[in-house]
């Protein structure tokens, strides 16, 4: 596909007048860090499906005001290893999780396609917002060292905000924060529930970023499926604007 110029999409997009993305697993390869960061707390990354799920429980109760920020991830650390049969005590649990956010923030790197796509975003004038689920300061923390912080004009992050996609309050934080109708802003994730489905019941555009190829089933009404970044500056110009190419 060949990838429009930002001239085009000022010319083309017609009523698109903003772009969010998610953060993890859309820019940053959070999987795979948090994957090892996993292992090298335990020794293996076999229960990665217990660590999401007990992980996605003490967020929810972060985002209900049950758990504060600061004790939030050493409580849940301590959680994940009583479901393994192991009891630790609160120390030992910060300690242990202490060493896998040092071995997590090493691993942090960005898909190759992201940086061409958010520099083509910002050739073309159109505002951009990064709209994360993460729980806290540490989000901000990943988005500043790895350079992202100057292609965005506004971040919201689930934690700060008070509420995660899919709730449409977040995505319609983001377009207040922007000045523009939901209506005339596209979001980018690669969840398809909490970020395609959730930003077109938002009344958004939704585009579900599947970075593991076709899937069966098909796509759901309203929402747009790419594989890579690099599709959106052509998708922005063309499909989405409803200009023809």
């Amino acid at each position: 596909m060949t990838t429009a110029s930002p001239t085009d999409v000022r010319k083309k997009t017609g009523d698109i007048r903003a772009v969010c993305l998610d953060v993890d697993d859309t820019l940053v390869d959070y999987s795979t860090s948090s994957r090892a960061a996993l292992a090298s707390m335990v020794g293996n990354a076999d229960a990665w499906s217990l660590w999401q799920r007990i992980t996605d429980e003490h967020c929810d109760r972060l985002l209900a005001g049950e758990l504060q920020y600061e004790s939030m991830r050493n409580i849940r650390t301590r959680a994940f290893f009583a479901a393994l049969g192991e009891d630790l005590d609160l120390d030992e649990a910060t300690r242990r999780e202490c060493h896998r956010q040092e071995v997590l923030a090493r691993g942090w790197r960005l898909f190759p396609d992201v940086v061409p796509c958010l520099e083509w975003l910002r050739a073309s004038g159109l505002p951009v917002a990064a709209v994360s689920n993460a729980s806290g300061r540490h989000q901000r923390v990943k988005i500043a060292a790895l350079g992202l912080s100057q292609y965005f004009d506004s971040v919201l992050i689930a934690g700060e905000v008070g509420c995660a996609k899919p709730d449409r309050v977040i995505f319609h934080t983001a377009c207040v924060g922007l000045g523009v109708s939901p209506h005339d802003v596209v979001h980018v994730g690669d969840r398809l529930h909490a970020d395609a489905i959730g930003a077109r019941d938002a009344g958004m555009r939704g585009v579900w970023l599947n970075r593991h190829g076709p899937c069966e089933g098909t796509t759901p009404w309203g929402v747009t499926t790419i594989s890579s970044l690099s599709e959106l500056p052509e998708l922005l110009v063309c499909e989405l604007s409803g200009a023809t190419a």
